[in-house]
């Protein structure tokens, strides 16, 4: 029996297929697929070559031995020691860079150094820690016994010292039974002895010897040259450091300034 003729053959042929190649839609499938095992293998190569960048650099910060603290280097001391520094600082030294705690470091100078104002704990590559220290400035001083409390511009009392620093005004503190000490209290009033210090203009600053608080309303100021500033309240502390130069401009030789309303100020010899 005849086989098929080619008219049949050439009948159950696929649309569009011509003879000698494959179907419509197979090889596009069958190359699709090749690119996928190809792909395959290089994902998994990057992914392994993460972790394994991620691995050594855990273990170079964290397990190696050349990563660690060596050194303590210390700035910004002025009336501090780099050694009293380190000492209060206590940073562990062999433990890996990466790990030291600065926050716990900041800390602990603080809580032991009240002197310090503010410390930057600073990680200094590849062995050392650097601690960038910034001390308080005394604006007033308080006698308190046979020594002196330095009390800096946010009237904070952070040092005991048995020697006047040279140059720094004493607070008095004159209260006494006022009715202010009562109702403020003394470190309400020495806060406002410290905020008129502080905000004198630098000329005044200069020749200011001594803060005399007897009242809220009542502070002096005691210049160079027996020279007295009744202030007043510590308000309008700007407009005062105004009047005051304006005063001492016009009267010279005066003594005595009262500026205690700074819209009408008032000199004197006396």
């Amino acid at each position: 029996m005849a086989g098929p003729s080619t008219a049949e053959r050439g009948a159950r042929r696929p649309a569009g297929a011509s003879p000698g190649r494959p179907a419509a839609g197979r090889g596009p499938e069958r190359d699709k697929g090749v690119r996928r095992l190809r792909v395959r293998p290089r994902v998994l190569l990057l992914a392994l070559a993460v972790l394994a960048l991620a691995a050594g650099t855990g273990w170079l910060l964290y397990g190696s031995s050349w990563l660690r603290v060596e050194q303590v280097s210390v700035s910004g001391t002025r009336v501090l020691t780099p050694s009293q520094v380190r000492s209060a600082a206590a940073v562990p030294l062999g433990e890996p860079l990466a790990s030291v705690d600065t926050g716990a470091i900041e800390a602990r100078l603080r809580r032991a150094l009240p002197r310090i104002k503010s410390v930057d704990v600073v990680r200094s590559w590849p062995h050392g820690i650097g601690l960038e220290v910034t001390e308080r400035k005394p604006v007033l001083i308080a006698r308190q016994g046979g020594k002196y409390v330095e009390v800096d511009a946010e009237g904070v009392r952070y040092a005991t010292v048995a020697t006047a620093p040279a140059g720094v005004p004493v607070l008095r503190l004159d209260a006494g039974r006022s009715p202010s000490l009562r109702r403020f209290g003394a470190d309400r009033l020495a806060r406002e002895a410290v905020a008129v210090a502080a905000g004198l203009p630098e000329r005044i600053g200069r020749d200011l010897r001594a803060v005399r608080v007897r009242s809220y309303d009542s502070v002096t100021l005691e210049l160079s040259g027996d020279r007295t500033v009744f202030w007043g309240s510590g308000e309008e502390g700007e407009a005062k450091g105004r009047a005051l130069l304006a005063l001492m401009k016009a009267a010279p030789k005066a003594g005595h300034f009262d500026v205690s309303a700074p819209t009408a100020p008032a000199a004197s010899r006396s």
